[in-house]
């Protein structure tokens, strides 16, 4: 029975007019999460690098020099000494009134370094100005001065003045392009290692073709039958 015109419009799926289909966009590459964590490291480590505040480092050096019945090695041992009472409650606070830094900050804010081979004591003040930096250097090498030489009689060495700390003329901190550089290298370290943790999809398998099924016949004696 055939099918009138009215009865196969009415069966005929409807078509929207001026509907348009989306089409999802192509899959990301596998390697995406590396290009994408090198991105954010340099975008992190930049924004760090913008809004930190400029820190100056300033550095001043003194000598233990041994009086006339005290040898090298003794001037050696008492600068090891000295460079380790540099940070100590009394050496701060004579130290804070000079600097003009209370105790408590100067703390942070004074590093000393020692060498085994000369008796040299190396002192580094760090402030957000030039001049405070210098100042809390000069302070703190004052401070020993003024302590070496009450002990000089006893001790027989006395520490000196090697140079002075001056003001410095950059900032020690790490310029913009460095810090965001150095992010960007540790997002793509951690994408890496994120791409090679994560687990990997299975492979899909070819399908097999599928095997027709045999039609289905009839014997001469179904046929009459049928017929009949």
């Amino acid at each position: 029975m055939t099918e009138t015109p009215e009865q196969q419009n009415a069966a005929a799926p409807k078509r929207f007019p001026g509907r348009r289909f989306l089409t999802l966009p192509p899959p990301l590459p596998a390697w995406w999460p590396v290009p994408a964590c090198a991105l954010l490291g340099a975008l992190c480590a930049g924004s760090y690098g913008m809004l930190q505040e400029a820190e100056y480092r300033s550095t001043g050096y003194v000598v233990a020099a041994p009086e006339k019945d005290a040898s090298p090695e003794a001037a050696l041992g008492y600068a090891q000494a000295y460079g380790r009472i540099s940070t100590s409650d009394s050496m701060l606070s004579y130290a804070s009134a000079t600097a003009g830094v209370p105790a408590a900050s100067l703390r942070a804010r004074v590093q000393t370094e020692t060498s085994p081979d000369a008796p040299m004591i190396a002192i580094t003040g760090t402030s957000d100005t030039p001049a405070e930096a210098a100042d809390i250097a000069n302070a703190v090498a004052d401070a020993l001065l003024v302590n070496s030489g009450g002990m000089a009689e006893k001790t027989g060495v006395r520490l000196v003045t090697f140079t002075r700390a001056v003001a410095p003329l950059a900032s020690s901190s790490q310029p913009v392009p460095l810090t965001a550089a150095v992010g960007a290298c540790a997002g793509g370290l951690i994408g890496g290692i994120l791409l090679l943790v994560r687990p990997r999809r299975p492979r899909r398998t070819s399908a097999s073709p599928s095997v027709p099924a045999p039609a289905h016949t009839t014997d001469h004696l179904g046929t009459e039958q049928a017929r009949v």
